[in-house]
């Protein structure tokens, strides 16, 4: 099998693995009790904390867990603008259009409960429109959020730019940003210091499923989405999953001491793959600009193949790839982020996603060199031949 999907999924980092067990096992304990098993794992639980807050450039006090980055992007967008709306701060509310559904959604709640939503489109090199941005901003807007990376087109989005345009136009919106693609390639504390709330998710760098962090910065007000006990400082209810937590923590830890490398090592496969498609596969097109793309992504229209029968095709001969988002697989509409960048329907149904981690090997390059190009040549005989 050769996976080619790393932006939908990480395998776990062996170090987290091991760090996840003794939780699943011997301290199994709920960390909010009061004996010493369960202050074991509140010892457990906290140090994680301390761990995650260092690796993101925030105060212990900023981190709340969550089940995962979905979650983490919920409570940011609805829990900050209800909380705004609550104080009377204001109404207004601005994203960009090619963010995460998780996101998006979360807009189109607010907008059914009366908030003023704005959604942003972007530039055909995959950045935000920072002149419609700054156009939807205005003195009661109370929430902007933009992503650190795109989850289909992996461009980094310029969020100094973002925050300058928000301390002209919108002074009392709080900036939140959805950074579950950046932690493996850019230095979140660096690119986010200027966001008052940042969403992770453990899976994508070599942590565990359904877990993840919100970092709320100290004055941030929030709408908890989840209530019934005193856990997280009340923004978040629940049994902390301690084991998940630690594992995240290990992963991250992990994942920021090697970066520089494997963001090297990894940009070179991925351009090796880009520059061997395009010598093999006549009319294919990079999507989005590489020069502002993090290292694992190679998103690609190949002209005349539909790219839901492609991914069916390669996952015959053992390629894993996406097209859209993960979170939106069975789903036969084109790509709303290749939508908002302006792409025509049918460039944005041959698009495909190919996407590389801290696992990804020359052999797999080699291996999808020799596959893709085979699939995609059989696809195009079999349509010229009805």
């Amino acid at each position: 099998m050769l996976y080619l999907d790393y932006a939908a999924s990480t395998p776990m980092r062996a170090e987290a693995v091991d760090a996840m067990l003794p939780f699943l096992k011997e301290s199994f304990a709920n960390p909010s009790g009061s004996h010493a098993a369960a202050r074991s794992a509140k010892t457990a639980l906290e140090e994680a904390r301390e761990q995650v807050a260092s690796a993101l450039g925030a105060d212990s006090s900023e981190v709340i867990f969550t089940g995962g980055g979905t979650e983490s992007d919920n409570l940011a967008v609805e829990g900050a603008a209800r909380a705004a709306r609550a104080a009377g701060v204001g109404d207004g509310v601005v994203v960009g259009a090619f963010e995460h559904k998780a996101v998006l959604a979360a807009a189109d709640r607010l907008e059914a409960e009366g908030f003023r939503v704005s959604r942003i489109g972007a530039t055909s090199a995959g950045a935000i429109d920072l002149d419609s941005l700054a156009r939807a901003l205005d003195a009661n807007t109370v929430l902007v959020s933009v992503m650190m990376v795109n989850n289909e087109i992996g461009t980094i989005q310029p969020l100094d730019q973002v925050e300058r345009i928000i301390a002209e136009h919108a002074p009392k919106a709080r900036l939140h940003t959805d950074a579950v693609q950046a932690v493996p390639w850019i230095d979140v504390a660096g690119a986010g210091a200027g966001a008052d709330l940042i969403s992770i998710s453990a899976h994508k760098f070599g942590g565990p499923k359904g877990v993840g962090a919100l970092i709320a910065r100290r004055g941030v007000a929030l709408e908890p989405l989840i209530e019934g006990g005193g856990q997280e400082s009340g923004w978040r209810a629940g049994t902390v999953n301690v084991a998940g937590v630690v594992a995240m923590a290990t992963a991250l830890t992990i994942t920021i001491n090697n970066r520089a490398a494997e963001v090297a090592a990894v940009g070179a496969l991925r351009d090796s793959l880009l520059a061997g498609l395009s010598s093999r596969i006549e009319g294919l097109v990079e999507n989005g600009d590489r020069e502002i793309k993090v290292a694992g992504n190679a998103h690609v229209a190949i002209v005349g193949v539909e790219a839901e029968v492609l991914l069916m095709a390669l996952d015959r001969v053992g390629v894993c790839a996406a097209a859209g988002s993960s979170c939106s697989s069975g789903a036969t509409e084109p790509s709303h982020v290749l939508a908002a960048m302006g792409m025509s329907e049918s460039a944005a149904r041959s698009s495909i996603r190919l996407s590389l981690g801290f696992a990804s090997t020359k052999a797999d390059v080699d291996g999808a060199l020799e596959r893709i190009p085979a699939v995609v040549a059989q696809l195009r005989t079999q349509v010229g031949a009805a």
